[in-house]
């Protein structure tokens, strides 16, 4: 299994793809957070935090973690190594987790750059240090959460297709209706008890809550379910090849 995801990881940083993605997402948080004037500009702000990378976060990762997955299964299936795994002594569990914690670590390396973030407000506060340090944990312990949701629908989709194009647009609209389309629904349903219950399985939801600074532990159920939950999919549908 380590070897699996050793062998996953130096894949993705062997070619510039791999670093081209994790640059875009920096870039494209760093921009809108330093550069384009706005609501979302810190310094337009005048408050001492780093809220606007956390809510762009989730959209730019809808994109940045399709990117990622979609070439892990998808492409086994093409190039036929997929057959060729499964006789060796690895269970599918296996082979589906050396892939999933080598996205996941990949989503991790491209955060950490983001402590820089942090550290500039922390800095530029007045006094220095004039931040809600335990919210900015809360909200990074709430992003590597979502990072685990979004991988482990990254990794079902590429499991439903050979092509890796096809497996990207999957992934990119589960994880879409997840976050945003389930909110959006139990609009609809406003004052009513369905409201409620289509807002327990929106991921938005559970990550704004986890995000404030309190780690509830509906909110960490919620992230392990929905993660175990396609990674058995992912599992299903492997074991469906060997029928």
């Amino acid at each position: 299994m380590f070897a699996l995801y050793k062998k996953e990881l130096a894949g993705f940083f062997s070619s510039l793809t791999g670093y081209i993605v994790i640059i875009v997402f920096l870039a494209a948080s760093g921009v809108f957070m330093w550069i384009v004037p706005g609501q979302v500009n810190v310094l337009d702000t005048g408050y001492a935090n780093i809220d606007t990378f956390f809510v762009l976060a989730p959209w730019v990762f809808m994109f940045l973690i399709p990117a990622i997955t979609m070439r892990m299964l998808a492409e086994e299936v093409k190039s036929g190594t997929i057959e060729l795994l499964m006789t060796k002594p690895i269970s599918d569990m296996s082979i589906i987790m050396s892939k999933y914690s080598a996205a996941l670590t990949i989503a991790v390396i491209a955060i950490v750059p983001t402590f820089i973030y942090f550290l500039s407000v922390y800095l530029l506060g007045n006094p220095v240090g004039n931040i809600d340090i335990g919210g900015t944990w809360g909200s990074y312990i709430g992003l590597f959460f979502l990072a685990a949701i979004y991988v482990s629908i990254g990794i079902f989709a590429s499991s439903l297709s050979d092509n890796q194009i096809v497996a990207f647009i999957l992934s990119v609209v589960l994880i879409f209706t997840l976050f945003y389309g389930i909110d959006a629904l139990s609009l609809l349903f406003h004052g009513k008890s369905t409201e409620f219950f289509l807002q327990e399985f929106s991921i938005n939801r559970h990550y704004l809550s986890i995000s404030r600074g309190v780690v509830d532990t509906r909110d960490l159920i919620y992230f392990a379910g929905v993660s175990f939950v396609f990674i058995m999919f992912t599992k299903f549908k492997l074991q469906s090849k060997r029928w």
